[in-house]
């Protein structure tokens, strides 16, 4: 009952919290001229939303790691350090992944275009960022080498090569979820639902009680996009820019991560994972063909505005395939 009671009102003040920080951070973002710069090359429709204040994501980085600091007191109490420092490293790997996408946001608002950190500076700093959270997650919790394959009954062990996977699946969607954060509302809608997702594990990971981490990680994720959506739903007041949605990719697949279970967010997480994928073949096609496109436009939520359907149409569709996905990864953990 305790974690019940801590889950739902953590739930509740981080939405209020998130909400109120943005209301007040929208005017201050206006003020700053921190406005969103759009590229030629994106749909021009796109070109209405210039001028839209960025970086909006502070509201929630905010809100979380104040409701996240009194959940990780109250695990502490409850269950002892070592619990608590699962979920304190993981709003860590998010707080990093949001100071680099500050950094970036900050370039680009100096230069004036949609270009800040090069992309060797932004994998370098994402790479350092997961390194250390492998690092204090292995001198917490020892060292697991086994990869567990959802659906399946044996792990893998993979030695010294666990690492490596996990180095690349960490930087990996710490820019996914930056890719799907490109219309209005979808990253936080889908990022919202992976939440749901960690807080249905969390229930399902304990016997007398939750998985107090896990459950915490889920409703401070909830809570902070549903409060976000407020300004964010198209029409977007606000933006979370790359601050808002690094810090969430940190925050999914460092949840995947306490779970001991990294692969369960190529689940629950594939859209993000898609959003990659099409600019990944995009790029290659592009390069094979010398100059065909294989997407009207990438990412692929791109190619459906260039289709014709609608931003709302594209974030219910994207949010509606994330619940039936997190639903089949659910089922992976119970079987």
């Amino acid at each position: 009952m305790t974690y019940k009671i801590m889950a739902a009102s953590a739930l509740i003040v981080t939405f209020v919290l998130t909400v109120l920080f943005s209301k007040k951070l929208i005017p201050i973002l206006k003020s700053k001229k921190m406005g969103q710069k759009i590229l030629d090359i994106g749909p021009r429709w796109h070109k209405s939303k210039e001028g839209t204040p960025t970086m909006g994501g502070i509201a929630f980085i905010a809100a979380m790691l104040i409701v996240g600091g009194v959940v990780s007191a109250v695990i502490w109490v409850l269950d002892g350090a070592e619990m608590a420092l699962s979920l304190i490293f993981t709003l860590g790997l998010g707080l990093a992944g949001g100071l680099i996408g500050c950094v970036d946001d900050a370039a680009k608002l100096r230069n004036k275009r949609n270009e800040g950190l090069t992309a060797s500076q932004k994998f370098l700093l994402q790479l350092l960022a997961a390194a250390l959270y492998l690092f204090g997650m292995s001198m917490v919790f020892g060292v697991n080498t086994k990869l567990y394959i959802p659906f399946a009954d044996t792990p893998i062990e993979l030695g010294v090569f666990y690492y490596i996977v996990s180095l690349i699946l960490i930087c990996g969607m710490l820019n996914s979820v930056n890719l799907t954060d490109g219309i209005d509302g979808l990253a936080s809608s889908v990022t919202l639902v992976v939440g749901l997702f960690f807080i249905a594990a969390g229930f399902a990971g304990g016997l007398a009680e939750p998985d107090g981490p896990l459950l915490g990680l889920g409703v401070l994720t909830v809570g902070g996009c549903a409060g976000f959506l407020v300004y964010n739903l198209n029409p977007a007041r606000v933006f979370m820019g790359d601050t808002g949605s690094i810090f969430l990719g940190g925050l999914v697949v460092g949840g995947a991560f306490m779970m001991n279970n990294p692969l369960i967010i190529v689940i629950c997480g594939l859209v993000y994972i898609i959003e990659t994928a099409s600019v990944m073949l995009q790029v290659t096609y592009f390069k094979l063909t010398h100059g065909k496109r294989l997407f009207k436009m990438a990412p692929i939520h791109h190619h459906f505005e260039k289709c014709g359907w609608s931003e709302n149409k594209i974030v219910a569709v994207f949010t509606v395939v994330t619940i039936i996905l997190s639903a089949v990864a659910f089922l992976s953990i119970i079987k």
